[in-house]
């Protein structure tokens, strides 16, 4: 039942994913005499959290009863106050928690105080599944970078694009569709300068229901981003552009005028470690790289990405020209290939879905 209960509390949680960056995802819920008197999901970052909801529904029957909750309760005050002492104040009996917060601020702290008022506290059940939830929050509060998901749709050959550069469309409109899911999961979504002057994208999030648009980012060292494409004139989202130390003083007071932030890199050409320093200091958490060649091979390069979504059409193109996922120099030897943990393979309508780890990268 402990597990059927905070299985309760994690869809609780995947409800609000990517509403709540920068602050992790979070559901909780009230049992008592097996039956549930409350539940609760963090919506938003500065709103009250999922614990808060969860007792407030439970009212005056959370006296001696258990709670469920798929993070550690916070300890320290922010924009709301520690969960910690609410539960301490509302006479919970027992309380279960799927995975401890690594957050310095929380890190345990919250359990230990829990059990210094005389509450039963156990942890781990279900973690795997409560980590995954928030592998975002998990990698930027440990490193201070965003978690970095590389996106591609390729032919059963390995290929992006044919070697005149169409690539539209590779995979069906279910496997579109399902991208743009990972758009409003994701705080940002990052492109090459190649993407904007090929395609001119909205890089929004087009779902059946609304969804978040993610903080769009361009890599662009020449600052060749045309002022009439859509990142710049389409309102109601945020464009940042990374350009070289050189780029035109001129292009870029025109970006501003657009309300575009223009990012300088110190060296002459963008590089990837900057960029993630520089978005990780914005509270940015995550990105969905859906970059060309150049950009995929640039974060392969760099072992700068935490996972990896591969849709597979059941289409083949050859060509010795036509591009693959990753450019670049690559590996020399088999042996230096990056390895990769296959998590999940599901079918999408006539593609296949292929959502695999560097074996470099924690959840």
């Amino acid at each position: 039942m402990h597990e059927y209960y905070m299985k309760t509390a994690i869809s609780l949680a995947m409800s609000a994913k990517g509403q709540t960056s920068p602050n992790p995802t979070v559901g909780a819920i009230v049992v008592k005499n097996g039956r549930v008197i409350g539940t609760g999901v963090h919506l938003q970052a500065g709103h009250a959290h999922a614990e808060v909801f969860a007792l407030e529904q439970a009212g005056e029957e959370a006296e001696n009863a258990d709670l469920y909750v798929t993070l550690e309760p916070c300890f320290h005050t922010g924009r709301t106050p520690p969960c910690v002492d609410l539960i301490i104040s509302k006479k919970i009996n027992r309380v279960f928690i799927a995975t401890l917060d690594p957050n310095p601020l929380v890190a345990g702290k919250s359990v230990t105080k829990l059990k210094e008022a005389g509450i039963d506290v156990r942890t781990g059940i279900l973690e795997n599944e409560a980590r995954e939830l928030n592998q975002a929050f998990f990698h930027y509060i440990q490193t201070d970078t965003p978690f970095v998901t590389l996106k591609a749709a390729v032919t059963l050959d390995g290929k992006i694009a044919t070697a005149t550069g169409d690539s539209k469309w590779i995979t069906s409109e279910k496997a579109r569709e399902d991208a743009h899911q990972y758009r409003h999961w994701h705080d940002g979504i990052l492109v090459g300068i190649g993407t904007i002057l090929n395609d001119n994208p909205h890089l929004t999030t087009r779902l059946p229901q609304s969804g978040n648009h993610p903080i769009r980012i361009v890599l662009d060292t020449h600052l060749q981003i045309p002022l009439s494409s859509n990142i710049v004139q389409v309102d109601g989202c945020q464009t940042i552009v990374f350009c070289g130390k050189n780029a035109s003083e001129t292009k870029e007071k025109d970006l501003l005028r657009h309300d575009v932030k223009v990012v300088r890199c110190k060296a002459e050409k963008v590089t990837i470690p900057f960029v993630l320093n520089e978005l990780g200091k914005r509270k940015i958490t995550s990105i969905l790289v859906e970059g060309g060649a150049e950009i995929h091979g640039a974060f392969f390069a760099q072992k700068a990405f935490q996972q990896l979504i591969m849709y597979v059409a059941p289409t083949l193109i050859g060509g010795q020209n036509s591009l693959s996922v990753f450019g670049g120099q690559g590996v020399k030897s088999i042996d230096d290939g990056l390895k990769v943990e296959y998590e999940k393979i599901e079918k999408l309508g006539s593609d296949l879905k292929i959502i695999a780890k560097p074996l470099y990268a924690e959840v």
